[in-house]
């Protein structure tokens, strides 16, 4: 027996969510094209002027900005027939170095959508898809989503919920980014604590060239130093700090990484541990949070790891899963040091 009103009310939400879905290449067009930049630098403005000041076809502009009115991301006076951005919608959309951020997000969106193919191949072989195999859209988006939340968090929350770290740092330590992906959060970390050195690892060739360009570019370079290398075989020794950004789960070989973490720190260093934030069991998950991250892990991160035929950890592994293996790789300490919405903030030391 259907229940009309379940089935409405379901109803009610596809339309919502295929709304979204097509609203985000919307959003893709318009970071590219500089239109939300251009709002929030004049002000409110017409289609046509808009269009003149981007240089774009004013009637694909108008019919953009309308759908963009209708999300909600955009804001539209019907008085004046202008649009604007309030500013809660220019911090979200025309700002990169906002710490709330989000056209990142919807450039990832658009890379699964560009893998569905093979991914869908890969459900029925079980075969796997390496993250430099996605499409180029996924590191720059991936790069930019994750900057903002660094911007917001690392400097202010979680660095200084690791033990005696942030004096380190201020006084000169010696730092391994591992995955480091275009070097956000390295360059980031270099620039807050100019008395120490940091090394930035990632097995994408293409990302590192990139990351030492960003590093130059930042006037870090000095002291930034980004090498094509794997999680399990990273140059140095003696590191004050290890971190591991959003990447552990994504790995062939996470406990032979915690082994290498474990190899490389110093006697009295930390690891830390930045993984998105999901409960031990899978119901704890079913929410906005977990959609987001078990969408991105089913797309993304579970293909990664069984391109290499590793454990598939996937982006909801949860603080118990990641603590085994910070144990198995031989680190005797091992707690929650803070947490955000989107993160857990783990440290692991010897």
């Amino acid at each position: 027996m259907i229940d009309e009103n379940k089935l409405n009310a379901l109803l009610g939400k596809v339309v919502g969510d295929v709304g979204a879905t097509m609203s985000a290449a919307l959003v893709v067009v318009g970071d590219k094209l500089g239109l939300y930049r251009a709002l929030a630098a004049s002000g409110p403005m017409t289609p046509a002027e808009l269009a003149k000041r981007t240089e774009t076809h004013e009637r694909y502009v108008r019919e953009w900005l309308n759908a963009q009115a209708a999300s909600g991301y955009i804001a539209y006076d019907k008085a004046t027939t202008k649009f604007h951005l309030e500013p809660e919608q220019a911090m979200a959309f025309a700002d990169d170095t906002s710490p709330a951020s989000v056209p990142g997000l919807f450039h990832v969106a658009c890379a699964m959508w560009h893998g569905e193919e093979k991914i869908a191949r890969n459900f029925k072989t079980g075969e796997g898809t390496a993250w430099g195999e996605q499409h180029s859209c996924l590191f720059e988006g991936t790069e930019r989503f994750f900057r903002a939340g660094y911007i917001g968090n690392l400097m202010s929350a979680w660095l200084p919920a690791l033990d005696g770290v942030t004096a380190k740092l201020q006084a000169g330590a010696k730092v391994a980014d591992v995955g480091c992906g275009l070097g956000a959060s390295t360059i980031l970390m270099a620039k807050a604590f100019p008395q120490s050195v940091f090394f930035g690892f990632d097995s994408h060739p293409k990302s590192i060239e990139i990351a030492n360009q960003r590093a130059r570019d930042a006037g870090v370079g000095e002291r930034v130093k980004f090498a094509v290398a794997k999680s399990t075989d990273f140059p140095g020794t003696e590191y004050d700090l290890v971190a591991h950004f959003d990447c552990l789960h994504d790995m062939e070989d996470p406990v032979g990484a915690a082994k290498h973490v474990r190899r490389t720190i110093a006697k009295d260093g930390t690891w830390m541990i930045v993984e998105p934030f999901a409960g031990d069991n899978p119901e704890d998950n079913h929410n906005p949070v977990g959609r987001v991250f078990y969408s991105a892990s089913t797309m993304l991160c579970v293909p990664h790891s069984l391109s290499h035929h590793g454990p598939a950890l996937g982006a909801q592994a949860g603080e118990a899963r990641l603590k085994n293996v910070v144990v198995e790789g031989g680190f005797a300490k091992f707690r929650r040091a803070t947490q955000t919405p989107f993160n857990l903030i783990l440290e692991a030391r010897p």
